[in-house]
């Protein structure tokens, strides 16, 4: 999708800053490239970033245990997490599933191998990390529920994103948006947030409904979509 790739490389000044103490680490951040449109930031040392992005004090507002409840996943699930980043989710998500497939997706070649290397470590062998495009999360096959945890807010054409996405989602498949309430202190500034509604509107421009959403997030909302 070429004019997605070229929208995500706009400006490549568009977001320079770097996650600042008070911001919490994104599920990654800048995970499909600087907000509205910047040159995507890399993360190339994934070492470093994974004591960012996996520090214990995220357990407490990121909820990730209560998060995977709530999907309700067959233990034979098929599960995209894009944006995965060192696979915080991921490797939950992998244990959560024992008898299906999680595919950890992400545009950041390091990122990559090192979910990968972490899939081996910890023994989930239904992990598979997949190195994604901006504008095409590269699903080797079709999934149930596509989750995408602080990180929507970075892709560049998202209608068309989700569009493509829809493709690579089975009979009944879930799309999961969980990203910062434009209130919250955590996340990026409030100008790059975006609100539920925006979310909503943009999921419905590409063919899809609300069938959920949950608030026990106290940072976030927490938005479930099926395709219309």
């Amino acid at each position: 999708m070429s004019t997605l790739f070229a929208a995500v490389l706009l400006s490549a000044v568009a977001c320079a800053h770097r996650p600042e103490p008070s911001e919490a680490p994104a599920h990654t951040k800048h995970a499909h490239g600087a907000h509205h449109g910047g040159m995507p930031h890399r993360f190339e040392n994934a070492e470093e970033w994974a004591k960012r992005f996996e520090e214990p004090e995220r357990d407490a507002w990121q909820k990730p245990d209560e998060v995977v409840t709530a999907l309700s996943l067959p233990a034979d699930a098929k599960v995209a997490d894009i944006g995965a980043g060192t696979g915080y989710f991921a490797v939950r998500l992998a244990r959560a599933v024992p008898q299906g497939r999680v595919y950890g997706v992400d545009i950041e070649p390091d990122m990559v191998r090192y979910m990968s290397e972490r899939a081996k470590r910890e023994n989930l062998g239904n992990l598979e990390a997949v190195l994604g495009e901006p504008g095409d999360a590269k699903l080797p096959e079709p999934v149930d529920v596509a989750l995408i945890v602080d990180t929507y807010h970075h892709i560049g054409d998202r209608v068309a994103y989700l569009k493509r996405l829809g493709e690579k989602l089975r009979p009944g498949g879930r799309v999961v948006i969980i990203d910062f309430r434009m209130e919250s202190p955590k996340g990026p500034p409030r100008e790059h947030k975006l609100s539920p509604e925006q979310v909503r509107g943009e999921l419905e421009a590409a063919g899809y409904r609300q069938t959920q959403a949950h608030d026990f997030l106290p940072d976030q909302y927490f938005l479930v979509f099926q395709r219309g």
